[in-house]
Order: structure tokens, then C-alpha cells, then sequence
């Protein structure tokens, strides 16, 4: 093929674009009939590399196309137009319990795209690419503001699209690894939403202790993001992962300031004491850790903990007092939270109850816990750290790459639906609420 290496295109469009959007890649004048290795590269904001490559033949014009054409071989099987981006994974040489996240969100998560001759399983630094395009994929669109929230004792990020506004709201309540996870909150503001990331687990007390946040805290922080001047006070709702379900669902059922037009909630559950508080979610943890169970290599299986689900109404949150639509997206292979049985009582609660109308049930075979954005890769382990213990230990966090992955895009695309229904309505074509 040394002949033609020179006139060997790569193009990948679009070049710059949010991490939701798809791209074409296409690869022309190589040699009919060839075949070539597609190779995708980058760095995460931790350092490490990640990378997947899929393997084709160009056709009779000497033409690959991602879109149209299958990949034999590789990190992805079949035609998949984005599958260089889901079925990243950690180079062999990285250390196991890798899970991609971007800390921060003002940078793009650049991808090099490559083409490499025949067909190779491993593509070392010092081999030369026949050509290489680079892609810069952004959670924060063009014009969102970024702004650290300090008030009234409340912790986190508040993203503003670009506009005059007001806007639509979403106060975003991450899972338990505590800190304060943005990316949701910033692809949500490119999206054209109001979106407040509050911090809300992890903080320690002067002795060091895990100190827990009262109800109040979220009352205060969705309060405070309802008067927002460049909110419409009306059209606020929470989204909830993982452990941000229960806390979602108990201020949605029990709180009179917390009044949502709508919530989605991502893998969780609604096992809390009535008006009960996150102090009372964990102390229930504590009390069932002979419930965690170990996968062949001892890695740590928590969706035990909270099983069986409680017949006891007392201990679960009154499902019969939500009044707004609720969007619930369930992976049936999460490892992590019994997602799947809880979602089959709340539905049962709210059939009795007379308002299941108001439930919208996303149920994804193979999706496991951490359902991200579209074509993030997908980690069925990763380290993880206990907060109060201050260590790390290795969580299964389940599904299947495939499965995942496409349960990753088509939640994305159900929940920007469920927020334009339910938050915009109308609202696109006034400029006032």
C-alpha cells in the first residue's frame, strides 16, 4: 500500500461537537479491496489512555465508511457508526479499575482517529498511521456559563445556556461517590437547561467523620435554583443516579417546597423510612453488609444490600403521594443497586395507588449501573471509594458492552425528550414564564 499513502483521506465530520452528537468517519482512495484497522485514542482527565479499533476492507472504490460498512474484527463487531468511541477501553498497560470520567467539563475529551494497514489487534506508538484526524467532543456547547454556587450553605456548579432566557431547570443529584459529578449538568445547559450539579455526599465533619445533609439542603438548593432569575420558577425538575433516586423520590413525595414539574431517575431505588432523611438510607446500608456478596476475583456485588424489597410501606417511600410525571431508567444487569426490583414495586405501589399514569418505565436488558451519556465506554468494574473507610475498593458495576452502550444513546434521547415535554412545551417560542 506504500504507493498510496500520500493520497490516503481521512474525514471525520463533524470535527468539534457535544459528546451526544454522531460522527461520520470516512476513509478514501486506499486500494480496492484492502484491508485497514480504524483505530481510536485518548486521554482521560486522570491520565489514562483509552482506545478501541475496529477492523474492514474498502470497497471496489477504495472507500470505508463507519456508517455503512462492518467491522470484521476488533474492540466492536457489525456496523456501528460510533462503536470507536462506546467500546473504549484501557490500554493493556493501564492499571485494572478504570472508569472514564471527565472532571473537567471546560475541556473537550480530544480522540485521535487513525488508520492503520491490514488487520492488527495491537497498534503500538511507535507504528506509523497511514493518516490520523483529530475529534474534539465537549459536554459544555459554545456560550453555556459555568458558575461555582456557595450560597446559603449549598455546594455546586450551576450551568446557564447561552440566551437570554429564562430557562427551563434541572437540579442534578449524582450518585454516591460524593465530590460533584458536572458532565450531566453540562451537557443538560447545552441542551438548553438551567442545571444546578449539587454536591451532596462526602462531607466530613472536623473529625473526620461522614456527615450527612439533611432534607432541608435540598430544599434550600432547589429553592434557590427555582428564584434564579434566569429560571422560569415553574419548570424545575430533578434528576436523580443511582443514590440520587431515593433522595428525588422522598423530596418529590414528602417536601412541600420541592414541588417538580417532572423528575428522571437513573438506577436506584425508593427504600427509605417514611420522611425519611440520607442518614437513614446509609445507617440501612450498615445494617445489611453481610448482604455483599464477591465475584470470582473479589470484587465487591452491593445490589444485595437493600433485597429483598421491603413489604413493609413504612420503609419505602409513599409512591402514592407523587403527583408528576417520573421518567424510570433501569439497566436489568446493574450489579451495584437492585434497580430492577425496585422499579417493579414502584410500578406495583403506583398501580395501586391509582397513578401510574404519571410513570414512564425504561427497562434495558444487558445495561448495567453506570448509564452515562451516549457513547461513553462502558466499565463493568471500576475502583471505587468508600468514603467514611477512606479506601478503595473494586464495585461491579455489570452490563454488557453492546447492550450498554446502546442503552446509553437511547435513554439519552428518551430523557432529552421527557425534559422537552414536560419543562418546554411551548416555552421555546414565548421569551417569557
Amino acid at each position: 500500500m506504500a504507493e498510496t499513502k500520500q493520497s490516503i483521506s481521512l474525514s471525520v465530520h463533524p470535527s468539534s461537537c457535544l459528546v451526544d452528537e454522531k460522527i461520520e468517519i470516512d476513509v478514501k482512495h486506499l486500494p480496492a479491496n484492502s484491508k485497514v484497522t480504524l483505530h481510536g485514542r485518548l486521554n482521560s482527565d486522570d491520565g489514562v489512555e483509552w482506545e478501541a479499533f475496529g477492523h474492514y476492507v474498502s470497497d471496489s472504490s477504495g472507500t470505508v465508511k463507519v456508517s455503512r460498512d462492518k467491522s470484521e474484527g476488533g474492540t466492536f463487531e457489525g456496523i456501528e457508526p460510533m462503536g470507536l468511541l462506546w467500546s473504549m477501553r484501557p490500554v493493556a498497560e493501564s492499571k485494572p479499575g478504570c472508569r472514564f470520567q471527565k472532571s473537567n467539563v471546560q475541556t473537550p475529551v480530544k480522540v485521535l482517529i487513525s488508520v492503520y494497514e491490514g488487520h492488527i489487534a495491537k497498534v503500538y506508538k511507535y507504528q506509523t498511521p497511514l493518516t490520523s484526524a483529530p475529534v474534539e467532543r465537549w459536554y459544555l456547547a459554545s456560550g453555556v456559563q459555568r458558575v461555582e454556587v456557595t450560597e446559603k450553605g449549598i455546594k455546586g456548579t450551576l450551568f446557564i445556556p447561552s440566551g437570554s432566557g429564562p430557562f427551563p431547570a434541572v437540579l442534578d443529584l449524582s450518585g454516591g461517590q460524593g465530590g460533584r459529578a458536572e458532565h450531566h449538568s453540562a451537557l443538560l445547559a447545552s441542551h438548553g437547561y438551567v442545571s444546578l450539579a449539587l454536591e451532596y455526599i462526602g462531607f466530613l465533619n472536623a473529625s473526620g467523620k461522614l456527615e450527612h445533609v439533611d432534607n432541608t439542603y435540598f430544599e434550600t438548593a432547589f429553592a434557590w435554583l427555582k428564584k434564579h432569575p434566569k429560571v422560569c420558577p415553574d419548570k424545575v425538575a430533578m434528576m436523580g443516579m443511582s443514590f440520587g433516586v431515593s433522595v428525588t423520590l422522598a423530596m418529590t413525595a414528602y417536601s412541600e417546597i420541592i414541588q417538580p414539574r417532572c423528575v428522571v431517575c437513573v438506577n436506584g431505588d425508593h427504600i427509605m423510612p417514611l420522611n425519611g432523611s440520607l442518614a437513614d438510607v446509609y445507617a440501612g446500608l450498615q445494617q445489611n453488609v453481610g448482604k455483599i456478596r464477591y465475584d470470582e476475583k473479589m470484587r465487591l456485588i452491593w445490589r444485595d444490600l437493600l433485597l429483598p424489597i421491603p413489604e413493609d410501606p413504612t420503609k419505602k417511600i409513599e409512591m402514592s403521594k407523587i403527583n408528576c410525571p417520573v421518567l424510570l431508567i433501569v439497566g436489568e444487569d446493574d450489579q451495584n443497586w437492585p434497580s430492577s426490583e425496585s422499579a417493579a414495586d414502584i410500578r406495583k405501589m403506583m398501580e395501586k395507588a391509582g397513578n401510574s399514569r404519571l410513570l414512564t418505565l425504561l427497562s434495558y436488558p444487558g445495561a448495567g449501573h453506570l448509564i452515562e451519556p451516549p457513547y461513553s465506554p462502558h466499565v463493568r468494574f471500576s475502583h471505587f471509594k468508600l468514603l467514611e473507610a477512606k479506601t478503595k475498593v473494586m464495585m461491579v458495576w455489570g452490563g454488557e458492552t453492546v447492550s450498554h452502550s446502546q442503552a446509553q444513546e437511547k435513554s439519552w434521547q428518551k430523557t432529552l425528550a421527557f425534559l422537552e415535554e414536560h419543562l418546554y412545551d411551548n416555552l421555546r417560542e414565548i421569551t417569557q414564564c
